[in-house]
């Protein structure tokens, strides 16, 4: 995609939110349903059903997907299609390259083992490795206006008010 096709495709949407700040507002949904057997939940993805269950660390089998393996490739994603959204908006040529996220945890925190140890995400890490001949300045804007605009980034660095409910059936 080219930045002027970039720009028509997000100029209505634009306006739109200008002058309808409301419609901007979207909320997102997932779903998923607790495993019949063993510690699952089965996560509709919108594409594909995927399977989480326990990391190895804290007894799994390693079958399902962890969620917090889930979570460092939302990151991914997220930076990857912003990092390239912004690229074409600035005409800076990228020939490839590869996005990573990876995340230290301390399982004594998930398993109970010691209340000192935090449960999540001690520490995250965002890397590009970028097939580009772009001047450095050009690398920092993209840079800066990826992290800037990628909402999982925003969403980890600045967490959003978060909610519990439980209803029975």
């Amino acid at each position: 995609m080219k930045a002027g096709e970039l720009r028509a495709l997000q100029a209505p949407l634009k306006e739109r939110y200008r002058d309808q700040p409301d419609a901007a507002v979207v909320t997102l949904r997932a779903r998923g349903r607790l495993g019949d057997a063993g510690l699952t939940c089965k996560v509709e993805t919108g594409r594909a059903l995927v399977e989480a269950g326990l990391h190895p660390a804290t007894g799994g089998d390693g079958m399902a997907a962890c969620s917090g393996d889930m979570l460092l490739e939302a990151l991914v994603a997220c930076a990857g299609v912003t990092l390239r959204a912004v690229a074409t908006a600035l005409e800076i040529p990228l020939k490839g390259g590869t996005v990573s996220a990876e995340g230290d945890l301390d399982f004594r925190g998930t398993l109970g083992v010691s209340k000192e140890a935090p449960v999540g995400f001690r520490d995250i890490r965002l890397s590009f490795d970028l097939e580009t001949d772009a001047p450095a300045d050009k690398l920092e804007s993209l840079v800066k206006l990826t992290e800037r605009y990628c909402v999982v980034y925003q969403t980890l660095r600045s967490p959003a008010k978060l909610g519990l409910t439980v209803r029975t059936t």
